[in-house]
């Protein structure tokens, strides 16, 4: 890779939870010297890092010349419930995704780092974690030359809007910690930080097709705050 001084970071899904994290992380990451945040609706922003290009969804090749740089950060994500339909989810964590990882290969970017889940497989009967599998599987069809897949538990982090099923497994996970350890270890809900810091780190450390499942998120995660911000 190249000296990682003075990189361009690029995020896709700045307003969710992990992408929050993200930005707050890379604005104190002396590596970055510039990010460039792709929105569906620009906000106040008061950091000379930061660059917003609002984008449509629909319309990735308009834009496809403002996808330059050397990373891509990629935390597109959102549930059946919220996108009103099977398609229009499969459209967003599916669709959408893979658009961006192919401009971004077709331009040159030399990683492209992407939120999954746990559990994701293509041969899986629950919609979700097909397409999750679909995803990754048609990720790794492009020509990225250094390819992270995140595949994280249960987030933990304070969302704008309620999951009810996220709100119950908090719950019992509270109650029942000693059960996630050992070989369950990667069933334990991981905090959206701590995504964060290991999307990061991977980014400038890891090379190749990398698939980091939740418990090695969280040891990655964990010592990300040794390097230099």
């Amino acid at each position: 890779m190249k000296d990682k001084k003075g990189l361009t970071g690029i995020v896709f899904g700045s307003s969710g939870l992990t992408g929050h994290f993200l930005v707050e992380l890379l604005l104190k990451d002396t590596r970055y010297e510039n990010l460039v945040l792709f929105v569906r609706k620009e906000t106040r922003v008061l950091h000379g890092k930061i660059r917003q290009i609002v984008f449509n969804p629909d319309e990735i090749d308009k834009i496809k010349h403002e996808i330059t740089g050397d990373h891509v950060f990629c935390c597109i994500g959102t549930t059946i419930r919220k996108a009103g339909s099977q398609d229009s989810f499969y459209k967003t964590d599916h669709d959408l995704v893979i658009n961006i990882a192919r401009v971004a290969s077709q331009n040159g970017i030399s990683v492209f780092s992407v939120i999954s889940s746990l559990g994701a497989d293509l041969k899986s009967g629950n919609f979700y974690l097909k397409t999750k599998g679909s995803m990754e599987a048609d990720l790794r069809l492009l020509n990225v030359n250094n390819l992270n897949i995140l595949r994280p538990s249960l987030l933990l982090g304070m969302r704008q809007e309620t999951r009810l099923l996220e709100e119950i497994s908090k719950f019992l996970f509270k109650h029942l910690k000693f059960v996630f350890s050992g070989r369950f270890r990667k069933y334990r809900p991981v905090h959206a930080e701590t995504v964060a810091m290991a999307m990061i780190r991977a980014a400038n450390e890891r090379q190749g097709v990398c698939i980091i499942e939740s418990d090695k998120i969280e040891e990655l995660g964990a010592s990300v705050n040794t390097v230099s911000f």
